[in-house]
């Protein structure tokens, strides 16, 4: 593995790290301002990991992150059922 490998997948480590951390820390707001910014980090990062490490990585990467985001993705997909219908 080169590094143009090895840094994006320490870096998806990294966020799967702070994502936790991030959960264990009391919030007022229910956790939304950190969701919010695993997020916006997240996205590029799964691009750019995808882009270097090939698409299978791509999908355990967003497998992982969907395992840790999951109630963010819940609000999301029951917002996005309510305006379908």
């Amino acid at each position: 593995m080169s590094a143009a490998q090895a840094l994006p997948l320490m870096a998806g480590c990294l966020w799967l790290i702070a994502a936790n951390l991030a959960a264990m820390l009391p919030s007022r707001d229910n956790h939304r301002s950190c969701a919010t910014a695993l997020v916006v980090i997240g996205v590029p990062l799964l691009g750019w990991a995808t882009y270097a490490l090939g698409p299978i990585a791509g999908v355990g990467l967003m497998a992982a992150g969907a395992s840790v985001l999951r109630w963010p993705l819940k609000a999301a997909m029951e917002r996005l059922w309510r305006l379908t219908q």
